[in-house]
C-alpha cells in the first residue's frame, strides 16, 4: 500500500491528554462556583459525547436533569480551553510512544501529515508546541479541527475536511485513532484506520478498524503501517 498521507486524531491518539482535559474542566467548574466535579469513571462515559461544550450539555441533561445553559457552557469552555493550554505548557502531557518515530519516518519518506480532531485549534497548537517545540502548522500540513465543521465525530465531517485540504483520495491516506467515535468518523469518510486505544477507550469495540495495536510503537514506520493494514494487525 502506497501511503501518501497520515491523518492523526489528537486527544488520546497523539497524546494521552484526557486527564489534562479532565483537570481543566474541574478547575474551571470550581472557578465558576459550580459544584460539578467529574471523576475519571464519569469522564470515561462523558467522552462518548464528542466536543467539550456538547459534553457539558449532555452532563446537564443526563446527570443533572437540567436544560443546558448554552451561554454559561460557552463561557466555561473558553476558560477551560485557556486552563488546558496552561497545563499543557507546564508539561502535563507527552506524545504517545511511537508517534514521533512515525512522524519522522513519514517526513523522511515524503508522506504528508494532517490532523482531524474534535478538539479546537488552540488545543492542537499548545500540545504540539509543548511536546515538539514547534508550531503545529510546521509539523502538519493540514489541521482540521472540531470548531471548523458542522458535525463532530462520529460524523465524518472533520476527516472529510482534512481530505479536502490534502486534495487526496481516502484510499491514499491512513487515519490514526484511539476511540470508537473517531474510528466511525474515519470509516465514514472512507479512510483505512488503525486504532490504538487510549486509557479512556480501551473498553470499546473496534471491529471495523483495519488494524488495532496496543501501542503506536508497533506501527512506527510507514512499512509497519502498511503491513498492519494488509494483515489486520
Amino acid at each position: 500500500m502506497l501511503i501518501k498521507a497520515l491523518i492523526f486524531d489528537v486527544d488520546g491518539t497523539l497524546s494521552e491528554t484526557e486527564d489534562v482535559h479532565l483537570r481543566a474542566f474541574n478547575d474551571t467548574f470550581k472557578e465558576f462556583g459550580l459544584d460539578w466535579n467529574w471523576s475519571r469513571e464519569l469522564y470515561r462515559e462523558l467522552l462518548k459525547t464528542t466536543g467539550g461544550k456538547e459534553r457539558m450539555a449532555a452532563y446537564a441533561i443526563d446527570y443533572l436533569g437540567e436544560t443546558p445553559d448554552t451561554a454559561l457552557i460557552a463561557s466555561i469552555h473558553i476558560r477551560k480551553t485557556a486552563r488546558y493550554g496552561d497545563l499543557i505548557a507546564e508539561g502535563a502531557a507527552q506524545l504517545r510512544p511511537g508517534v514521533v518515530a512515525l512522524i519522522e519516518d513519514a517526513v523522511k519518506s515524503g508522506c504528508r501529515l494532517a490532523v482531524a480532531t474534535t478538539t479546537n485549534r488552540p488545543n492542537v497548537d499548545r500540545l504540539i508546541e509543548a511536546t515538539m517545540g514547534r508550531a503545529a502548522a510546521d509539523v502538519f500540513e493540514v489541521i482540521a479541527a472540531g470548531d471548523e465543521v458542522a458535525n463532530k465525530k462520529p460524523a465524518p465531517d472533520v476527516f472529510q475536511l482534512a481530505l479536502s485540504g490534502l486534495g487526496l483520495d481516502p484510499s491514499e491516506c491512513v487515519a490514526l485513532e484511539d476511540s470508537r467515535n473517531g474510528l466511525m468518523s474515519a470509516k465514514g469518510a472512507g479512510l483505512p484506520c488503525i486504532v490504538s486505544p487510549s486509557v479512556y477507550t480501551n473498553d470499546a469495540a473496534f471491529g471495523e478498524a483495519d488494524a488495532v495495536v496496543t501501542c503506536f510503537s508497533q506501527v512506527a514506520t510507514l512499512s509497519d503501517l502498511s503491513h498492519a493494514i494488509t494483515t489486520g494487525g
